[in-house]
């Protein structure tokens, strides 16, 4: 009889990493994914598109948390994952990255004694006030399995004394995505619709509390921007928060001045196209550290640490803070230094998963 695996996504960055492990699954004669959706990020261009661009089918369950604080969204989806859990119980359940979403459903795996799997442990930040890196420690103390991306992940759970039996370094699935399509994200040529020319322009994308909540912080990073801006075109597919932002504190338009193209947020297929003919991305994203240093491209993030150092050390990712911005660009463009794919990091990692969920039932 196959097993049952609860895939759960909930924001952007999860779809693409459920996706290649939904497929992998669903090709086996032993596995039957269960595809549910929390709501958490519930603006189409963040999540439903994802779907489509990804192939895959509508979820089987949707849960429509939506909005709220860390409690609301953490308890919303605590309660309305439960009644799924007990109503089709899972033989594994298996939570990605590091949101609400993976934190609550890992605590209800946890006390209904549903075997858990974190895919993307052992990431660490440490710095406690990214809610992020409370979902990550609070997920890898109560998963039984603990899938990590690089080498560094390892280390970190070593350190915190999680045993070695319950730690299997995949690689990287984000990087699965990407491969799975790739013709269709260069069919797309974003650019070209845009009148840019590959690696003549740069990508920008915001959304963390810390850099767009406080004025003094945004208003920072929107006049290193528009510095940027005067040597190198920019596009800035805007997230809803920093959206809002922007216009609370009438900085859109400054924006805009400067010549910064400011869009919707795309979907995961025609965001890569744009990101991978880009000649530099500006970030303070997670995910947009990993593809840049699989692509090549250089990466600018606006943070004061990263729990994907990896990113730096072998990567073409640099930690950088707005008043410095214009200098980094110029200097990571002008680098001819290459980048190192870390090890695993290969759009293969969805058959490692496979082979570690098999491993770990045949033992």
């Amino acid at each position: 009889m196959p097993e049952r695996v609860h895939l759960i996504a909930a924001a952007r960055p999860n779809f693409m990493k459920v996706a290649p492990l939904y497929h992998a699954l669903a090709a086996s004669d032993d596995f039957v994914p269960v595809l549910i959706h929390t709501g958490q990020h519930y603006d189409a261009n963040m999540s439903d598109d994802i779907f489509a661009d990804l192939d895959l089918p509508a979820p089987d369950h949707h849960l429509g948390v939506g909005s709220g604080s860390h409690a609301e969204q953490t308890g919303g989806v605590m309660i309305a994952y439960e009644k799924i859990a007990l109503a089709d119980r899972p033989d594994w359940l298996v939570v990605v990255g590091d949101v609400n979403s993976t934190a609550a459903c890992s605590m209800v795996g946890a006390k209904l004694g549903i075997r858990t799997v974190h895919l993307e442990a052992g990431l660490r930040s440490r710095d406690r006030a990214m809610p992020e890196e409370i979902n990550r420690l609070v997920t890898d103390v109560l998963a039984d399995v603990l899938w990590t991306p690089s080498p560094d992940a390892d280390e970190n759970l070593a350190a915190e004394g999680i045993p070695a039996s319950r730690i299997t370094r995949v690689g990287n699935i984000m990087l699965d995505s990407y491969e799975m399509i790739r013709p269709k994200i260069e069919a797309e040529e974003i650019h070209a619709q845009l009148g840019l020319s590959p690696r003549g322009y740069g990508v920008v994308t915001l959304h963390r509390p810390s850099n767009v909540d406080d004025f003094a912080q945004l208003a920072r990073i929107v006049e290193a921007l528009c510095q940027v801006a005067q040597g190198l075109p920019l596009v800035f597919p805007v997230h809803p928060r920093t959206k809002q932002r922007l216009a609370r504190y009438n900085l859109g338009i400054k924006l805009e001045e400067a010549g910064i193209r400011l869009i919707e947020p795309l979907s995961y297929r025609p965001f890569m196209s744009l990101v991978s003919s880009a000649g530099a991305i500006i970030t303070d994203s997670g995910g947009l550290q990993e593809e840049t240093t699989y692509l090549g491209i250089p990466c600018l993030t606006l943070r004061e640490n990263t729990e994907r150092p990896i990113t730096v050390t072998e990567g073409t990712n640099r930690l950088v803070r707005a008043e410095t911005l214009i200098e980094e660009v110029n200097a990571a463009m002008a680098s001819t230094s290459r980048a190192r794919r870390p090890d695993r990091w290969d759009g293969r990692t969805a058959e490692r998963c496979i082979a570690d969920l098999r491993a770990r039932r045949d033992a």
